[in-house]
């Protein structure tokens, strides 16, 4: 097998070159920045694994980790708490999705100084709560009438936010013109042909999108950066005025889609997609409960790419705050449990993933759990491996 530098470099070699540097930075952090970023190397090598028990086909996001469950208002004016990235979703294996997710615990709460005791009883009431809601058969959703503890807390205070804290956050005034200030860790200005294309393509996209009675147009646009993972593809940050009502203003964000890190290692028949923003979209309206306000595809200078307004009301738990109080925590990833068993049970039998049935005798089926426990946990010693080797590296200029 190639080395880690290799295996890396040649996944990111498509990417913008000056924004992987950034990538590899954030990256070097520690050993859980390095698995946000690394989801392809997971996938290679779970491939070459046949020991595991089999799982129903199932959809998704690909990519579940601690840091993509998070909040944002549905197209129903409330706000919600659920999976929140699928720019990696495809229809797999069902426990590909979760051994991402324990292995991600026991680095999230390594790093947070978790005793391993206690990470590993958090990883298996993961497992134990997923399992329980596949056997009941029904999907269910979180938003602040059904939250609880600290999820509760959590959406009670970002459903406070107002819009002007959002642009506050993002932008300044100057002559009565909100701009997007240039802030080289986050987001980066645009070359004025680039920047005059992509503000007459999104006022094309604006006019044949529905946002009640108003009218947007774009008033600034800026490169941004954004994650780990994706960090490296192209990705835009725009401004947009009311023409109708007085200092209301929206941000929208455009984001490069590319294939899935999954793809070279699936087995099962996929949809044929438009593209790759479609799947991506295709992916998330089947998962997630109720779907953000605004949002949609396009395809600019050849590429695809899914696009979202920004909200005041987006956020994630913060679990370096949490480190000392286990019983939150442990709440906490009981609900990102529920919700992720949620998402296989409303997306089943679409298109080829297995029928509600099917995950309820999955889930009532208890051979499965030890095993997913005991890769997740040899696979998590592999990733601090693999961090310590790429880390030596990027100390050593070799990712310059």
């Amino acid at each position: 097998m190639a080395n880690i530098h290799t295996r890396i470099t040649e996944f990111n070699k498509h990417l913008l070159p000056d924004m992987v540097k950034l990538k590899y930075k954030a990256m070097a952090e520690n050993a859980f920045s390095f698995y946000r970023g690394t989801c392809h190397l997971f996938y290679e090598d779970l491939s070459k694994v046949k020991s595991l028990p089999p799982s129903p086909n199932a959809w998704i996001c690909g990519d579940l980790h601690l840091e993509n469950f998070g909040s944002y208002k549905g197209d129903t004016r409330v706000v919600y708490f659920d999976l929140n990235d699928f720019d990696e979703g495809v229809l797999a294996p069902a426990h590909w999705e979760i051994l991402r997710m324990v292995t991600s615990i026991l680095l999230a709460f390594d790093h947070v100084e978790l005793k391993e005791m206690m990470a590993v009883s958090i990883a298996k009431g993961f497992l134990q709560r997923y399992a329980t809601i596949l056997s009941q058969g029904k999907a269910r959703g979180i938003d602040p009438r059904t939250a609880q503890g600290i999820v509760c807390s959590f959406l009670t205070t970002v459903e406070e936010r107002k819009q002007k804290q959002l642009l506050k956050k993002r932008t300044h005034g100057k002559k009565r013109k909100l701009l997007i200030p240039w802030e080289p860790k986050e987001q980066f200005e645009l070359a004025k042909d680039l920047k005059k294309q992509l503000t007459l393509h999104i006022n094309t996209w604006m006019e044949a999108s529905i946002v009640k009675d108003d009218e947007f147009e774009v008033i600034d646009a800026i490169f941004r950066l954004a994650g780990t993972g994706s960090v490296g593809v192209k990705r835009y940050l725009f401004l947009l005025k009311s023409r109708n009502a007085k200092n209301k203003y929206l941000l929208l964000d455009m984001k490069q889609a590319r294939a899935s890190s999954l793809a070279p290692y699936l087995t099962v028949q996929q949809p044929k997609w438009d593209n790759e923003a479609d799947r991506v979209m295709g992916v998330k309206q089947r998962m997630q409960n109720i779907l953000p306000a605004l949002q949609g595809t396009t395809i600019f200078d050849g590429d695809t790419y899914t696009l979202q307004e920004m909200q005041p009301t987006e956020d994630r738990i913060n679990f370096e705050l949490l480190k000392n109080r286990y019983n939150d925590i442990d709440e906490v990833i009981n609900d990102m449990a529920m919700l992720t068993a949620s998402a296989q049970l409303r997306s089943s039998g679409r298109q080829g993933s297995a029928i509600a049935d099917d995950l309820i005798d999955y889930g009532k089926d208890l051979n499965w759990q030890e095993s997913a426990l005991k890769y997740a946990k040899k696979y998590a010693q592999r990733v601090k491996q693999d961090y310590e080797e790429f880390l030596s590296g990027y100390k050593n200029g070799k990712y310059e």
